[in-house]
């Protein structure tokens, strides 16, 4: 059985869309693409370049995949673009259109085609992007470990890496450290449902109950 690893690069409010360049996803309006590059130092090219250094086959969302296509394949002298090129490509996609860049593969089936790949042989499978295919994906338990770079900038608005709707899961933290520009790279793994406690010490007072009974007729 192979494993997925999801490495997003996020904001801390959520956003992941087009952390690249200016020109990478303007999708909805989005005006700052590029935001990661004021904050990119040592630190996060060392953890990028030890992701990549592993064997690892690419599980892309059909809009990071022709983000990829059009840009990777062009790049001379790029570890990270011969490192591309050279592996599989998975699409999730339910576009029949053929995929021209090299040795990539359709999966037309959603979430049942990405755990039957899961299920073969090969090296473990790397998301890059595809916000969309994470709700998915953790419903389904599929995701084996979570790498969360977290930006310090405030978007306000674009894709996001949790949609409101989406599954619920525990998570528990292996490993973590920060960049000398404050970005925070954690990386994690499924620990189950989510648990929940309470501080309360005390019987909730009339106060609370009136509260809570209110808040329940207002919705």
């Amino acid at each position: 059985m192979r494993r997925i690893t999801g490495a997003a690069f996020v904001s801390l409010d959520g956003v992941m869309q087009g952390p690249g360049g200016p020109e990478e996803d303007r999708t909805g309006g989005f005006e700052f693409g590029g935001w990661t590059a004021p904050y990119w130092d040592e630190t996060a090219g060392e953890h990028l370049g030890a992701l990549f250094a592993k064997p690892f086959d690419l599980l892309l969302g059909r809009k990071t995949y022709e983000i990829f296509s059009a840009y990777w394949p062009y790049q001379i002298d790029s570890e990270i673009g011969d490192a591309f090129n050279r592996v599989a490509k998975y699409v999730v996609t339910s576009s029949r259109e053929t995929l021209s860049w090299v040795n990539s593969h359709a999966i037309n089936d959603g979430v049942e085609g990405v755990a039957r790949i899961k299920e073969g042989q090969g090296p473990d499978l790397l998301i890059q992007g595809s916000s969309k295919l994470y709700a998915d994906l953790m419903a389904r338990n599929l995701i084996d470990t979570l790498i969360v770079m977290t930006f310090p900038v405030v978007l306000g608005n674009g894709k996001r890496l949790f949609v409101e709707g989406g599954s619920s899961q525990g998570l528990k933290l292996v490993d973590s450290k920060v960049s000398g520009t404050g970005v925070v790279i954690a990386t994690y793994q499924p620990a189950g449902p989510v648990r929940t406690g309470t501080f309360e010490t005390q019987p909730p007072s009339e106060a609370e109950l009136a509260r809570r009974a209110r808040w329940s007729r207002e919705g």
